[in-house]
C-alpha cells in the first residue's frame, strides 16, 4: 500500500518562504516521477511542479524562479521549496505519485500567504 504523507505549510507573509515535504512509503520513489499540485478555493486543482524519473524538473510559469522541486531518494521524500510567496499562492497543496496505473495523493497541506 502506497502512502504519501505531507508536512510543512502554514501561514506566511507575502515575500516569505515555506518548504513542503511529501514522504512516501510502500513504494520506492526512485523509479517514479512525482508532482506537486495546488487547489485554491473555487478553482480547479492545478499542476505546480514535477520531477521526472531522471531528476529533471519543471515548474509552472507563474512560480518559475520562486518555487523549486527536489527529492531525496534515500529518504523517499520530495520537497517543494517556495520562495517570494504571493497571496495568489494561497491554496491547498498536494503531492501526487503515479504508481502502477494509479495516482496516489498526499492528504493536502494548506498554504496561506497574507498580504
Amino acid at each position: 500500500q502506497v502512502h504519501l504523507v505531507q508536512s510543512g505549510g502554514g501561514l506566511v507573509q507575502a515575500g516569505g518562504s515555506l518548504t513542503l515535504s511529501c514522504a512516501i512509503s510502500g513504494s520506492s520513489l526512485r523509479p517514479s516521477a512525482i508532482a506537486w499540485y495546488r487547489q485554491a478555493p473555487g478553482n480547479e486543482r492545478e499542476w505546480v511542479a514535477g520531477i521526472s524519473r531522471g531528476g529533471s524538473t519543471n515548474v509552472e510559469d507563474s512560480v518559475k524562479g520562486r518555487f523549486a522541486i527536489s527529492r531525496d531518494n534515500d529518504k523517499d521524500t520530495v520537497y517543494l521549496q517556495m520562495n517570494s510567496l504571493k497571496p495568489e499562492d494561497t491554496a491547498v497543496y498536494y503531492c501526487k505519485l503515479p504508481h502502477l496505473g494509479i495516482d496516489y495523493w498526499g492528504q493536502g497541506t494548506q498554504v496561506t500567504v497574507s498580504s
